[in-house]
């Protein structure tokens, strides 16, 4: 008998019961370190903070070394967190010339950082989370304290759910599915690293979820990871986990080809995604090269990064996604003024244009690597929202010689016009997480408003409706590489909308393969018309788990 309920953000799908048990997350951090007294020897004082980094550093090294997958790349990018140089230098600089002690150096520098991730908002923001951690493990390091976290996860034996304010990368790596039966917690959202792992690690997962940490230690609870729902219930009957049976092959149940495709950084993730069957790459997200630097990268070390990832799918597309700077990825090299609201403000293919000279040097790197590689190299530019925008772009791209050309969809506007802009290029795709975020005009990264991002909100179902017609029209194929494709209940709904692919972290793609095997064409293509008339996400859910139901083939809806 279900007795308290509450609701969250769906993270990773799936459902399973279990007792209760709260972990410390944000709460056994060191806390603020003082700002006083000054140190007595100042250049002392900041030589202390190098070796407490490079400590932390060894130990989330060590972690990494023990996982594979997602959450080997989660770590290691908050490895390069820890060690980064500009953290390191400003730090000291306020020992040196600010009169702080080290912990509190570090904790000011740390918090700089984070404060201006948060302004950012989308992807930077949802690594605020992760800066703090590093910034605690450092405090802690250098006032001889126990490291912040839940160390304690990875040795957990018994199946429980966990619940917690929020999980750092480090503390949510080493979970282990069947004994973490499921994660609830109060903070994130479904693209922070804790969704990301949990997806990769096939738990289920809600986040975002207001009162969570009320939850009773031991208190039974069934967590949804498919709707967001966490209720307690009055006992435990055990996870409602399957294990999903997929052949390797994106396909209906009647033989329709939908490719099943991977969003990738790097060659480590480009393995990782081979390893999982991607039939491809989706979206190669080639930023991610380029933030760290302090200058742009040469021609050489770009083509080292992008034939690493191409190399890994020989005979299959890899689609790579231009430099998407601005907005949510500021570039050190790229200084610009600054903007009142950046994610509306010169952002992806508009600082391309600005900058042409950096376009035409990356799409050279690009074309080098794919040389030898055996892929099958495809482009696409980032925030288009005119047909003229994406005739500049293709002329650019044939200019060096790629014959497939597109442009992801993130924009209303590109929506209402997709008949002009698809008449212009090879392909397009749909980044479903700016899509939600622009068409509700509301944050991604806000608590307060993560019902209207979710990706089964009629409206975004009904905008992705009108490209899925337009490609019909205009015989141009339209994926999806937003979060939205690594859901298995909603993928035949997007099938049915009339999306040609689907790329989705790697850890997706058994559960949506295994899905879509699941339904034919004109199931998924009920299942679209019976989302896109509901009213809202929750009926929208219903109506297609109501079909579900009519047809007897059980998917897990997300």
């Amino acid at each position: 008998m279900s007795m308290r309920t509450m609701n969250g953000i769906p993270a990773s799908p799936g459902r399973a019961s279990g007792r209760v048990v709260r972990v410390g997350g944000n709460d056994t951090a060191a806390g603020e370190p003082p700002a006083g007294p000054a140190p007595t020897d100042p250049v002392a004082e900041a030589a202390r903070i190098e070796p407490a980094v490079q400590a932390v550093a060894g130990r989330l090294e060590a972690r990494a070394a023990a996982v594979t997958g997602d959450a080997h790349d989660v770590l290691l990018a908050t490895v390069a967190m820890v060690t980064d140089p500009a953290l390191l230098d400003n730090a000291r600089e306020l020992v040196l010339a600010g009169g702080r002690p080290a912990a509190r150096a570090v904790h000011e520098a740390a918090g700089a950082f984070a404060d201006l991730l948060a302004g950012m908002g989308g992807y930077m923001a949802e690594r605020v989370r992760d800066i703090e951690d590093v910034r605690d493990r450092i405090v802690a390091e250098l006032l001889g304290l126990p490291a912040p976290g839940c160390p304690d996860l990875a040795d957990l034996e018994s199946p429980v759910v966990l619940v917690a304010a929020d999980l750092a990368p480090a503390d949510t790596a080493g979970l282990r599915p069947g004994v973490a039966l499921a994660l609830v917690t109060e903070q994130g959202g479904p693209t922070s690293h804790t969704a990301i792992l949990a997806r990769s690690l096939g738990i289920p997962a809600v986040v975002g979820c207001a009162g969570a940490t009320s939850l009773a230690e031991g208190a039974a609870v069934l967590v949804d990871g498919s709707t967001g729902e966490v209720a307690e219930v009055a006992d435990v009957t055990g996870p409602a986990a399957a294990v999903a049976e997929w052949d390797g092959v994106g396909r209906t149940a009647d033989g329709h080809r939908v490719p099943l495709l991977a969003n990738v950084g790097d060659s480590a993730g480009a393995a990782t995604a081979a390893g999982h069957r991607a039939q491809g790459v989706g979206l190669l997200r080639t930023e991610l090269a380029f933030l760290s630097a302090t200058e742009e990268p040469s021609p050489a070390r770009q083509h080292e990064i992008y034939a690493g990832v191409l190399s890994a799918f020989p005979g299959l597309p890899v689609t790579a996604r231009t430099l998407d700077a601005g907005a949510d990825k500021p570039l050190p090299f790229l200084v610009q003024d600054g903007e009142p609201n950046p994610a509306l403000g010169v952002r992806g293919l508009r600082v391309a244009r600005a900058r042409a000279d950096l376009l035409d040097r990356q799409l050279a790197a690009l074309v080098a690597a794919a040389d030898g590689s055996g892929a099958q190299l495809k482009v696409m530019a980032p925030m288009v929202a005119t047909a003229e925008e994406a005739a500049w772009f293709v002329a650019r791209c044939r200019a060096h010689g790629i014959t497939q050309a597109g442009v992801m969809i993130e924009v209303p506007a590109a929506v209402l016009t997709a008949r002009e802009i698809l008449a212009e290029v090879d392909f397009a795709s749909v980044g479903t997480n700016d899509l939600a975020q622009y068409l509700f005009a509301a944050d991604r990264q806000s608590g307060a408003l993560a019902a209207l991002n979710d990706p089964w909100q009629p409206a975004l179902l009904r905008l992705i409706r009108l490209l899925g017609e337009a490609s019909t029209a205009t015989g141009t194929p339209v994926g999806v590489c937003g979060e939205s494709a690594a859901d298995p209940g909603l993928a035949p709904v997007l099938v049915g909308l009339g999306m040609a692919t689907l790329s989705m972290g790697s850890g997706a793609l058994a559960g949506v393969g295994a899905a879509l095997a699941a339904v034919t064409l004109d199931e998924c293509r009920s299942r679209a018309a019976a989302a896109c008339a509901a009213v809202d996400p929750a009926a929208a859910r219903a109506a297609v788990a109501a079909l579900d139901a009519e047809h007897r083939r059980p998917v897990a809806i997300g």
